[in-house]
This record gives structure tokens, sequence and C-alpha cells, in this order.
């Protein structure tokens, strides 16, 4: 063999592992962003796990207001809903829009909840109502630093996927860049506050 072949052997060898390590890191940032979102998934089943108790308790000090009561369980349900499909796709940036979509209008719909429980002295002293209002507040706390993390890894993923000359491999192999979870308040909640004398 000439030097030349050497050269381009050489040149071959380096090109292949550099393309190995970068597909594997690649595989590595793709799970980690599983793995965020697993842990997304925990804190949103507590967080549902908990708003039937929460409206269960208020349902007796609140009969007149089963419309609200009835809208949280209906936007729990369709939250819930959009979390099972993301599960099987966490990678999925449809399904990653459509839950957080759905845990929007949750929000939306437990904002008024807790509207609601503050016209009621009654029910902001019962002891279970304060309980679970600080689980969920506790969750809530938790969920969003989970929403973080995930939306850190999302973006390490997607900088490492479209960096030159990685994105070549992430383009051939199919990594395409994943979204990133919004918080669950909407336009008018982020609106600053206008006050007025």
């Amino acid at each position: 063999m000439s030097i030349v072949q050497w050269g381009l052997l050489l040149l071959a060898l380096v090109v292949f592992f550099w393309a190995v390590g970068a597909y594997n890191r690649l595989v590595r940032l793709r799970n980690a962003v599983a793995n965020a979102f697993a842990q997304i998934d925990v804190q949103l089943k507590r967080r549902h796990d908990l708003i039937p108790n929460l409206v269960e308790v208020a349902r007796k000090y609140l009969q007149h207001e089963a419309q609200t009561l009835e809208a949280v369980i209906a936007a729990r349900n369709h939250a819930r809903s959009a979390e099972q499909a993301a599960v099987t796709g966490p990678l999925s940036a449809a399904l990653v829009a459509s839950l957080s979509g759905a845990e929007q209008a949750l929000g939306g719909a437990l904002g008024k909840l807790m509207a609601v429980v503050e016209d009621y002295p009654e029910l902001k002293a019962d002891e279970t109502m304060r309980e679970l209002s600080e689980e969920l507040s506790s969750t809530e706390n938790r969920l969003g630093f989970a929403r973080q993390a995930f939306n850190d890894q999302v973006l390490e993923f997607n900088d490492a996927a479209q960096e030159f000359p990685a994105l070549v491999i992430a383009r051939l192999f199919g990594f395409a860049p994943q979204a990133m979870l919004e918080a669950t308040t909407s336009e008018a909640e982020r609106a600053p506050v206008k006050v007025q004398f």
C-alpha cells in the first residue's frame, strides 16, 4: 500500500469513528429527552390524581357551581388523554403540542375553580381542601421544574442535531427536532398587570 492509500484509509477511519460518535451522542440526547418527559409524566399523573379529590371536596360546598366543577373534570380528562397519548410518543412534536394545549386548558379550569373557592370562606377553611390545595401547589412547582428540565434536554438535543457536521448524521438517520413544552398559562394571564388609581 502506498502512502496515499494509507492516508485515505486513515481519513476514512477518522470519518467513520466521528460518525459513530456523533450518532451515539444524538441517541444519548434523544434518550435524555425521553427520560425528562417521563419525569413530567410522573408529575402530571400526580396532578391528575389530585384533581378529582379536590373537586369532590369542593362539590359539597359548591353545589350551585356544578358547571365549574364539571369543566375542571372535563379538562382533567382531556389532559389525561393527551398525556397518555404523549407517553406513547414523547418525541412527537404533535403529541407534545397537544399535551401542552390540554394542560393549558386544565390550568385555566383550575384557576377558575380556585377563584370560586376564594369566595367561600367555609370551603377555604376546610382542612382537606387546604391540604389538597397545598399538595396541588407543590405538584405544580414540581411540574414546572420537570418542564424546565425537559426543555433543557430538548434544547441540548436540538442544538446537537442542528450543528454542522453532526447535522449530516442527524438528517441521515432521522433525528428530527423536538418540540418544547410551553407554560400552561394563557396569554391573558401573561399580560402585565395594569395598576390604575
